[in-house]
C-alpha cells in the first residue's frame, strides 16, 4: 500500500467485508457507516477535523450516551423554524437570519448525525476552527460563537437540548486579539472626501443624492435605502427622520435623524413621491445609468443591440425572467458605488479591462496571481457607504465634540461612537507644540 503524503489527511474508504465507510487515524480503525452516505460523509469531516485541532485520535464517548435524545441537526430545523419568526422586522426577515443559516451548515455537515447530549465544548471548538480556516476575522467568529450558543440556550428554553451541554459551551471563552492565530479585521476609516468628488460624476444622479444625503446626515446606509415622504416631519426648522426598523429598535430605542437646510434642498424634490414609496429609487437610478450608457455610445443605434433589448429575446422572443428591484438596499447600494469606483479608478493592465471586454472575460484571461492582484487593487481604490458614516462623525467630533457625534450617528454609547469618529490627532499636535 502506498504510504500516505504528509500532511494529507486520511482517507476515506470502503470496508469491502461489511460494506461501511472507514478511516483509519494513528493506526486506529473508525468505522462510519453506509459507506457513501451522508451521515458517514459527515462523521468522517468531524472526526478529520477533530484530529486536525487535537493531534490526538478522537474517542467518541459513549457515557452520555441517550437514545431518546434527539440529533443536532434536528435540533437546527426546529430552531430555524423559530428564528423564521423571531428574526423579523417590518415584515422581512433580517440579516440575522441569514447568519444563522450560514452557522448552521457548518454544525450540520460535521455534527448533524451527533445526539445533542454529546455535544460539547471539544466539538464547538471544532466547529469555530473551520470558521478560522476559511479566512473569518476574529470578531466574526466570535459572533457566529455566540449565535451557535444562542442555538442551544434556545434548545435548554424548549426542553430539547440538557441544561449542562450549553453551560459547557459556556465555558469555551470567545477569541482574544493578539493570543490566537484568527485574522483581524481592517478597520474602518473615514473616505477622503476627494474620493467621493471624484466618483460622484460617475453615478446616476440618484444614487449621487444618496452619497450627499448621507455624507450630510451621518444615516447609515439601510436608513438612505428605506427613507420616505411618510417618515419626515418637517414642522420645525430642521427637519426630523424618525427611523422605523432600525438595528437597536428591539432594545426600544428611538432613531431619528435631523435633516439641516442642504440636506433639505437636496431631499425636496424627492418627497414629492408618494408618501409611501421609498425616496431614492433603485428601478429609478437604473434607468439613469442606462441613459448614461447610452449617451456615451459609439455604435449607431441602428448597429448592434439596441437600448432596453436583449439579443436573446430578440431571437427567441424569451420574456425577461428578472426584472429591477424597486428599492435599493445596503448591498446594492454599496454595489453601485463599487462600480462607480471601478470606473473612477480603473486598474492599469495588464490586469485592467479592455475596450469591448466584458468583465467575465477580464477573469478568464487573467491567471491566478493577476486576479490577486486585481482584488488588491479594487480593495485599495473602492470605498463603501459606511465610510461616509465615519467622515461625517469624525467631523462632528472635530467642531463639537463626543456627545455631539454621539447624537448624530445614533449610539448610545460613547464608546461606540470612538470606533466611528477617529480621534483629532492635529489637536493632539497643538497640545504637544505648547508642552514641549
Amino acid at each position: 500500500m502506498a504510504r500516505r503524503k504528509r500532511g494529507t489527511p486520511p482517507s476515506y474508504r470502503l470496508h469491502k467485508a461489511t460494506g461501511q465507510a472507514i478511516v483509519t487515524i494513528d493506526g486506529r480503525d473508525h468505522y462510519l457507516g453506509e459507506f457513501n452516505s451522508a451521515d458517514s460523509t459527515s462523521r468522517y469531516a468531524q472526526l478529520i477535523a477533530e484530529h486536525a485541532m487535537t493531534g490526538r485520535n478522537p474517542e467518541p464517548d459513549r457515557s452520555s450516551a441517550d437514545e431518546s435524545a434527539i440529533t443536532v441537526v434536528e435540533l437546527l430545523a426546529a430552531f430555524l423554524e423559530h428564528a423564521k419568526i423571531w428574526y423579523v422586522k417590518n415584515g422581512e426577515p433580517t440579516n440575522e437570519l441569514d447568519a444563522f443559516k450560514n452557522i448552521m451548515r457548518t454544525l450540520r455537515r460535521l455534527y448533524g448525525h451527533l445526539p445533542v447530549n454529546q455535544f460539547g465544548p471539544l466539538a464547538f471548538k471544532v466547529v469555530r476552527q473551520e470558521w478560522i480556516s476559511r479566512g473569518q476575522s476574529r470578531p466574526t467568529v466570535n459572533k457566529n460563537a455566540g449565535r451557535l450558543k444562542r442555538i442551544f440556550k434556545w434548545g435548554v428554553s424548549e426542553e430539547l437540548v440538557p441544561a449542562g451541554v450549553y453551560q459547557a459551551l459556556l465555558a469555551v471563552d470567545g477569541l482574544r486579539k493578539g493570543r490566537c492565530e484568527c485574522r483581524e479585521p481592517d478597520p474602518i476609516g473615514p473616505v477622503d472626501l476627494k474620493v467621493v468628488e471624484l466618483t460622484l460624476p460617475l453615478l446616476p444622479p440618484v444614487t449621487a443624492d444618496m452619497v450627499r444625503f448621507q455624507l450630510l446626515t451621518g444615516a447609515r446606509p439601510g436608513e438612505v435605502c428605506t427613507l420616505t415622504p411618510q417618515d419626515v416631519d418637517r414642522s420645525n426648522e430642521v427637519w426630523e427622520y424618525r427611523v422605523s426598523g432600525h438595528k437597536t429598535e428591539h432594545h426600544g430605542r428611538s432613531r431619528t435623524i435631523y435633516i439641516g437646510p442642504d440636506a433639505q434642498a437636496l431631499l425636496m424634490p424627492y418627497l414629492l413621491r408618494p408618501s409611501e414609496a421609498v425616496c431614492f429609487s433603485m428601478a429609478e437610478s437604473l434607468e439613469q445609468r442606462r441613459q448614461l450608457k447610452s449617451d456615451r455610445r459609439k455604435t449607431p443605434v441602428s448597429c448592434g443591440n439596441r437600448r432596453g433589448k436583449r439579443s436573446m429575446q430578440d431571437r427567441c422572443g424569451e420574456k425577461q425572467k428578472r426584472s429591477a428591484a424597486y428599492e435599493f438596499d445596503s448591498a446594492s447600494y454599496r454595489k453601485a458605488i463599487y462600480h462607480a469606483c471601478d470606473s473612477a479608478f480603473p486598474a492599469p493592465e495588464p490586469i485592467g479591462q479592455a475596450d469591448g471586454e466584458s468583465k467575465a472575460d477580464r477573469l478568464r484571461r487573467l491567471s491566478t496571481d493577476q486576479r490577486e492582484e486585481l482584488k488588491s487593487w479594487e480593495r485599495e481604490h473602492r470605498w463603501h457607504p459606511n465610510q461616509l458614516r465615519h467622515t461625517r462623525g469624525t467631523e462632528v467630533r472635530k467642531r463639537f465634540g463626543l456627545e455631539a457625534a454621539q447624537v448624530i450617528l445614533g449610539h448610545a454609547a460613547a464608546d461606540v461612537t470612538q470606533i466611528y469618529a477617529e480621534r483629532d490627532a492635529e489637536k493632539a499636535r497643538e497640545v504637544v507644540r505648547e508642552i514641549g
